[in-house]
């Protein structure tokens, strides 16, 4: 009962419905952890193809670009380039144009 403190009504008092809302609140959490990971990666691709399309190429052309010229450097941290250091970003995409 003590892990339904904070739940309105009978959910937090009740203890067959506290306890079922505690295990679908279970299952939530370990389906939300997993989605969390895919938003994630969609809105870093957001960035990086915005901040790409300013450079006059497209998400997919700029990936391309970096994997032939070896540049390994993951889409969080591009992401964050992206949106905090663009004059660094701007330089990653010059060096994937000329390689």
């Amino acid at each position: 009962m003590s892990l339904t403190r904070g739940y309105f009504g009978g959910r937090r008092n009740v203890w067959t419905v506290a306890k079922n809302t505690w295990e679908k609140g279970l299952q939530y959490a370990y389906r939300d952890r997993k989605n969390k990971k895919r938003n994630f990666r969609a809105l870093w691709i957001q960035r990086i193809n915005a901040a790409a399309r300013l450079e006059g190429m497209s998400y997919s052309k700029l990936m391309g670009a970096l994997h032939k010229a070896g540049i390994e450097m993951n889409r969080k941290v591009l992401a964050d380039l992206a949106m905090n250091h663009p004059e660094a970003f701007q330089a990653i995409v010059q060096k994937a144009k000329n390689a």
